[in-house]
């Protein structure tokens, strides 16, 4: 699906594409789900007879996926046409959500949110190249804005959907009440969506996705295996993982000379791209540890019920899903910086005071404090991704979204990971000290909003560098094969 010249008619310049609301609202649907088990995870614990650590990996094997197969589809969406894209994501989709709904144990329910995931990794990258395909540069920000709903509120009104769903019966009713919604959303959008561009033969290059696989993968799952007791084995499969990132660039870099990457790393010469993937991939990581750790701390700790948890968080995710075209007419008037400094602060001030959670702080203030981060994160998610895309010219669009949502998936799996490892360690520790159950449960808790406060710390140090449109800003950077041969 190579991307052709964006349309710039002035009759349509306030409108957002057909298109474009059909894979957005696709999209809503699916990545919905990439959140959805997180409150759910005392009760899985309990039915399921699982830890909290293996328990995550119901969230994080979702990222994970999404991360090994997001690089595969740039290569993909040059390949085939729009609507047999969207054909594949939604059919893959539907079939991980039917197995999810009767998976009979953890194996099972794990291997369906692994199918679910990778018709996901479709939907996202199609979404994106569609919209800066076919969308005016004048009109980006605003309908970036409306997309935002998909991208950014989708994972943040998870926990929400899913509370109210559990207060009705079993986990299983999660997926029971998305499939139909899903096959109708399916349905209609293959009656109805259009092709945009014209698909072009290329190969793949297996080694390269199982490279990536491995390294992503290695990493994450590494990470996820640190305790207090525990830490060679763990790092010596975080430096396997390194070393397999290493291998999958080299290998990019030596493509590059055919002109067939899996990857194209060229879309890194773009300094604007650039600091974009970085501020998102960082901001993902606190907010996706941030998300995990919430609904522990008021379910097991304080007691509420997965209802009253999803009606706490509500509030946040509603703001961050209004605030997303208005975000988008900002950045249209006034440029980015406006949006992503302020943004950056809130990040940082919302984890600050999560530090201070205890056994009796006020419900308010952690509303607050949620609603501050999802608010904060709308500032910045909108002007980021249009930046960042927009550095790009239009034949590196599918592998410029394809790298950003890679490491946003992996990020966010990293902070999953990151923040459990450290909560269940610091936990274990104080508990072999003699410390009751419960507090030891909140200082490590504690420790590990602390982490996501000092990751915050780099989203504030990123955001400054980031400029107001990335027109007048970024020069004009070479595309041919060689342009980032020094860098291997």
């Amino acid at each position: 699906m190579p991307a052709d010249d964006t349309v710039d008619d002035p009759a349509d310049s306030r409108r957002t594409p057909a298109v474009i609301r059909l894979l957005t609202l696709a999209t809503f649907v699916v990545i919905l789900n990439e959140t959805i088990m997180i409150n759910a995870i005392p009760r899985l614990m309990t039915d399921l007879q699982i830890t909290e650590q293996t328990a995550q990996w119901l969230s994080a094997a979702f990222m994970l996926t999404m991360a090994s197969v997001i690089p595969v589809t740039g290569w993909f969406l040059q390949r085939v046409s729009t609507r047999s894209a969207y054909a594949t994501a939604m059919g893959v989709f539907l079939t991980g959500t039917a197995l999810a709904a009767v998976a009979p144990m953890f194996e099972v329910l794990l291997l369906a949110r692994i199918i679910q995931a990778t018709g996901t990794a479709v939907m996202m990258p199609l979404l994106m190249t569609t919209l800066m395909t076919v969308v005016s540069e004048r009109d980006r920000g605003r309908v970036m804005g409306n997309v935002t709903l998909a991208i950014s509120v989708a994972p943040a009104m998870g926990p929400t959907i899913s509370g109210l769903i559990l207060q009705l019966g079993s986990w299983r009713l999660l997926f029971v009440a998305v499939l139909p919604i899903a096959a109708l959303i399916g349905w209609r959008g293959l009656a109805s969506l259009e092709n945009v561009g014209e698909p072009q033969y290329s190969t793949i290059d297996w080694f390269s996705v199982g490279a990536a696989a491995v390294g992503f993968g290695g990493l994450v799952y590494g990470l996820s295996l640190f305790t207090a007791d525990r830490v060679g084995v763990p790092a010596a499969i975080v430096a396997l993982g390194l070393v397999a990132i290493a291998v999958f660039v080299a290998r990019q870099l030596g493509l590059q000379r055919k002109s067939v990457p899996l990857m194209d790393l060229r879309v890194l010469a773009h300094r604007t791209y650039a600091l974009a993937l970085v501020l998102m991939s960082v901001a993902f990581m606190a907010m996706m540890g941030s998300m995990i750790l919430l609904p522990l701390y008021l379910q097991n700790l304080r007691g509420l019920s997965a209802l009253q948890t999803g009606l706490l968080v509500m509030p946040g995710g509603l703001a961050m899903g209004l605030l997303g075209p208005t975000v988008g007419r900002l950045f249209d008037r006034f440029g980015g910086r406006v949006l992503i400094l302020p943004g950056s602060v809130g990040i940082l001030l919302s984890m600050a005071g999560f530090t201070q959670i205890s056994m009796t702080m006020p419900y308010w203030q952690i509303l607050g404090l949620h609603a501050l981060l999802m608010v904060s994160l709308a500032a910045i998610f909108t002007p980021v991704f249009t930046l960042g895309l927009g550095a790009l010219p239009p034949h590196l669009y599918p592998h410029g979204s394809s790298m950003l949502g890679t490491l946003q998936q992996v990020a966010a799996a990293i902070g999953t990971a990151l923040v459990v490892t450290v909560m269940a360690a610091r936990a274990d520790s104080l508990i072999a000290d003699g410390t009751a159950g419960p507090l030891a449960a909140l200082d490590g808790m504690q420790l590990a909003f602390l982490i996501s406060a000092v990751i915050s710390l780099a989203v504030v140090a990123i955001a400054f560098w980031m400029p107001g449109r990335a027109k007048q800003t970024e020069a004009e950077v070479p595309d041919q094969p060689d342009a980032l041969e020094g860098v291997s």
